[in-house]
Parts: C-alpha cells; sequence; structure tokens
C-alpha cells in the first residue's frame, strides 16, 4: 500500500509527463531532443513602461492594441496566425462588444484563436480612459 507522502510526490511528477513524453518520442524516432520543445522569451518591448493608450473609442483601442500585439508577435518570429487564445478584459462589455467585433476579426486570418473575455466597469480598468486590456497565447514555427 502506497503512503499518503508517495502519493503526493507521484503527483508532483505529472505536470512534466508531456515534456518527458515528447523526448521518449523523440529518442525513439531517432530525433534529436532538443528539435522542439515549448519556450517562453522575452521579447524587448517597444515602450519604456508600459504601451502607450491610444485614447479614443474601443474600436481606436482595440486596433492599437491588436497592431502592438501583431509587432510583438512579430519580433519574436511568429504572427497572428498563430495565436490559440486570445484573453481580454472589456470595460463596460454590453457597450463595447460590438463596435470590438467590427475590429478585431480583421487581424485573425481563419480559423480564429479561441478567444474569451471577461467584462470590468471603467473604475476597475487600471487607468482613466481603458477599455480593453488583452493578451494572447502563440506558438512559434
Amino acid at each position: 500500500m502506497m503512503k499518503r507522502r508517495d502519493i503526493i510526490k507521484n503527483l508532483s511528477v505529472l505536470p512534466l509527463a508531456g515534456a518527458m513524453g515528447s523526448g521518449i518520442t523523440a529518442k525513439a524516432e531517432g530525433k534529436n531532443e532538443k528539435e522542439w520543445g515549448p519556450k517562453k522569451i522575452k521579447i524587448p518591448g517597444e515602450y519604456e513602461t508600459t504601451s502607450p493608450l491610444s485614447l479614443g473609442d474601443i474600436k481606436v483601442q482595440i486596433f492599437s492594441a491588436l497592431t502592438d500585439m501583431k509587432n510583438q508577435l512579430e519580433k519574436a518570429g511568429t504572427s497572428m496566425a498563430n495565436v490559440l487564445k486570445v484573453h481580454m478584459t472589456l470595460a463596460e462589455p454590453n457597450k463595447n462588444l460590438a463596435p470590438l467585433n467590427e475590429v478585431y476579426g480583421d487581424f485573425f486570418p481563419d480559423p480564429k484563436p479561441v478567444r474569451s473575455f471577461s467584462g470590468a466597469a471603467l473604475d476597475q480598468m487600471g487607468r482613466d480612459g481603458v477599455l480593453v486590456q488583452i493578451d494572447c497565447i502563440a506558438y512559434i514555427d
């Protein structure tokens, strides 16, 4: 019978199974283990602190945010076509979602990435005038 401590130790190894599994597969196929693997890289920002806020309506802000995202992805060696998931925090979503959608779709080729959003009141967005905050997860070929 396994002791509780052994069970917990075994559980802590589980998140690594996917990473280890890809290495095992590569070895079995005679490939170099370092051919591909998930990695995080830091891309130097274009701005000293935070990106400048393009004041204006939601269309102006989402255009500015997605243009900046596109530029940062290209610096990292990828593109909007490789975006897997986008999350947005949107001020006053009942008012701003439809105009946001008018701009958003033009930035991503089909198939579009998975998208989620959360709504917030204007005073919860961090700075006056901010209507949208956006981030994404993308892969590099």
